[in-house]
């Protein structure tokens, strides 16, 4: 038995067969290329049909699969909504994806937060745990949280949305399009608080003012980081203080046993996990962060796809 995992990025699909342990027997991506709406959805469906050719090559059976969106994944209707792809407001990617399959074949559909902790639970950090949460940072910031073996979805399937959360006052103009927390401590965000650091120092002479302004991206602050740059030091210094934030909250409200760090900023920002835990400390609930667990994500930039792999093989489980 066999089972399709997808992981829909911003810019990247990709895709692969998975075998009831959760081996990987093959894998393959295909570029967006700037594709929108129904575009998008014919990548996919094409996709799938190449991913089920070589099914039939290795002579495996396929019997589910699974897709991870960076947005809402409505789980009852398997519309979806995903910020990153014109056009795709409440779009039917379950029917879409049904289209292309064996009508046996069972199509599910979530949020990429959710398989990022799904994935971490079936086989990275989380293993073994009943209360987990993936906090992912990459472009964007999101949870995906387990509490008593189950995924808090809420009540429009919206919940671990965190990068909205307001953590910092007064509020500014600049926070709406992307939520307080995430323009601080998202990959973009760390980009965007170099810049602004940087534009308002007029004796700034450091690293970074090799590229205009515009240009700075994340990964060149965390170069100028260890080469020592002030304002480099001074972005992610205040990154650790909202990671460290968002931990206490996540620590207070759920209590879980262990928060794992995943998405392309962790990745280089690993390096802070015990700075970001002295930070939670100040905030958290003084019992609960002494009993939980910091750790980096064991499965890196698969996690998110091995999760799909697994909805897809829950599914057939659960038939």
């Amino acid at each position: 038995m066999a089972v399709i995992g997808l992981d829909l990025g911003g810019t990247k699909l990709s895709g692969g067969l998975f075998s009831e342990s959760g081996e990987l027997l093959f894998k393959d991506s295909r570029k967006l290329e700037k594709r929108t709406g129904d575009d998008v959805g014919a990548l996919i469906q094409d996709f799938v049909k190449s991913l089920i050719s070589q099914a039939n090559i290795l002579k495996i059976t396929i019997y589910a699969a699974g897709i991870c969106v960076p947005g809402i994944s409505y789980h009852e209707t398997g519309c979806v909504w995903a910020p990153n792809i014109k056009g795709w407001e409440n779009y039917p990617l379950r029917e879409k994806i049904s289209e292309v399959v064996n009508k046996d074949v069972k199509v599910i559909v979530d949020s990429d937060r959710a398989c990022a902790i799904f994935g971490e639970s079936w086989l990275g950090a989380a293993k073994d745990c009943k209360n987990a949460i993936f906090l992912a940072v990459g472009t964007g910031i999101g949870a995906g949280i387990i509490v008593n073996n189950q995924l808090v979805r809420g009540a429009h399937d919206i919940a671990g949305a965190i990068g909205w959360w307001a953590l910092d006052t007064p509020f500014q103009d600049k926070f709406a399009p992307c939520g307080c927390f995430e323009y601080h401590a998202s990959g973009e965000g760390i980009a965007k608080v170099a810049r602004e650091i940087i534009a308002n120092d007029k004796t700034y002479s450091g690293i970074l003012g090799s590229k205009t302004i515009d240009e700075i991206t994340a990964a060149d602050v965390f170069y100028a980081y260890g080469a020592g740059d002030e304002a480099a030091k001074r972005t992610l210094r205040t990154a650790v203080t909202f990671w460290g934030m968002a931990v206490a909250n996540l620590v207070s409200i759920f209590d879980p046993e262990k928060i794992i760090f995943g998405g392309g900023v962790f990745g280089p920002a690993s390096m802070f996990i015990d700075d970001i835990y002295e930070e939670a400390k100040k905030h958290a609930q003084p019992i609960a962060i002494k009993k939980v667990k910091l750790e980096i994500s064991q499965l890196g930039s698969e996690a998110v796809l091995i999760g799909a792999g697994y909805i897809a093989l829950k599914a057939t489980r659960n038939n």
